[in-house]
């Protein structure tokens, strides 16, 4: 798979650019804060429809403008597929596949897949499980796009049920029962059931995902860290003792009835916790609440890893994810956001030999030199001026 062209308009600091990079290595140098950032993080959007640096879209929108356009065409085994995203700031975004308009931006999902590693990665060990959540969704949803809508149905049922537990539980805390806290707790049950029908689809997708990349993780920090304690992973539900403990072996053949067991657990440990939601006006069960473990030998990553062992599980979490999908048939765009400067001679090296082997990479670098010799890039230089309408970047 590789991206034959790509154009932006008010994204960031860009105004408009049209490029049509090749398969193979292309570079982007230039100093740090002049845009070379903005053009990977344009391509992750439109591949993940998220952006590594930002939880929300306004700043992705260049300053003055009322909207940000993204749009790539895509060549998947010789097949050509153009997608455009438009982006706007207080309304929906918009998408087309070929030209046409699609219903939501989400049916672009899958038509490009990429995976991008970054200084923010870093994040993924020595930060919050929301990062780590972040990375298993969109991968997940990369490689079954379906599940963005899964996704998507948890998160909305998920708002409407904390809502009716903060109405319930501030009803109860006045020591009062008024109509809006009755009604709340009367329609929790029927709330319980829709969290975990499509909690427990989201559940197996994760337990599914991380029993793949178990292997694919350890073999790549050993590649890159080979004088280091084996990593591995593991994922922790917060379903606790209600989770079937057979789901959670690495070498689990998974069936639809699987699904219905979870989904069983996911109302058993509901029930569990019901009283203590309700006090807390919060849901404490389910995929929101989970996290991704990651561990170098008997030791937990996070608080024990030395900063050279951290980034090697970042890249090992990058490079099995693109392991993964390679595996699926295809090799995604490989992305390298500013991170050769990062790693040392040995990382550099191992980073280098899989990038070497993709079929396209993007990479962006303050100083050429930073990227290692061996990788034969087709090189595009950037720079950012002030001009009337603002700091607006540049190909030079």
């Amino acid at each position: 798979m590789f991206v034959r062209k790509f154009t932006l308009r008010d994204f960031r600091s860009w105004d408009a650019i049209a490029l049509e990079p090749e398969p193979g290595v292309t570079l982007f140098v230039g100093p740090n804060g002049h845009g070379k950032t903005n053009l990977l993080e344009a391509l992750g959007y439109l591949s993940a429809l998220s952006s590594h640096r930002v939880s929300t879209d306004a700043p992705l929108i260049r300053s003055g403008a009322a909207q940000a356009q993204i749009g790539a065409v895509v060549v998947n085994d010789g097949r050509e597929l153009a997608i455009d995203l438009e982006i706007n700031d207080g309304r929906a975004n918009r998408a087309r596949m070929n030209g046409s308009p699609v219903r939501r931006p989400r049916e672009i999902l899958g038509v490009l897949r990429s995976v991008l590693f970054a200084p923010e990665d870093l994040s993924m060990v020595r930060g919050d499980p929301g990062d780590r959540r972040r990375y298993l969704d969109e991968l997940l949803c990369s490689r079954l796009p379906r599940m963005a809508a899964v996704k998507a149905d948890y998160e909305k049922v998920l708002r409407q049920r904390s809502a009716l537990l903060k109405t319930a539980g501030g009803a109860l805390r006045r020591g009062t029962r008024s109509t809006d806290g009755a009604s709340a707790l009367a329609t929790l049950d029927v709330w319980d059931g829709h969290l975990a029908a499509h909690g427990a689809e989201l559940l197996a997708g994760r337990l599914r995902l991380v029993a793949e990349l178990d292997p694919h993780v350890a073999s790549s920090y050993r590649g890159i860290a080979p004088e280091s304690r084996p990593a591995s992973i593991r994922y922790r539900s917060s379903l606790g003792a209600s989770m079937p403990p057979e789901l959670v072996e690495p070498d689990h053949h998974w069936i639809r009835d699987d699904v219905e067991l979870l989904e069983a657990s996911f109302l058993n440990e509901l029930a569990v916790a019901r009283q203590r939601e309700i006090d807390r006006g919060v849901c404490l069960v389910g995929p929101h609440r989970d996290d991704l473990e990651l561990h170098l030998g008997d030791q937990p990553a996070k608080g024990f890893a030395s900063h050279g062992e951290s980034w090697s599980f970042a890249l090992s979490l990058r490079l099995a994810a693109f392991a993964l999908l390679r595996a699926d048939g295809a090799d995604p765009v490989l992305m390298l956001d500013d991170v050769f400067a990062e790693l040392d001679r040995t990382r550099r090296t191992a980073l280098a030999a899989v990038a070497a082997d993709a079929e396209q990479v993007l990479i962006t670098a303050a100083v050429a030199e930073d990227v290692p010799a061996e990788l034969e890039a087709r090189r595009f230089g950037i720079e950012a001026a002030v001009t009337a309408a603002g700091r607006i970047s540049r190909l030079v």
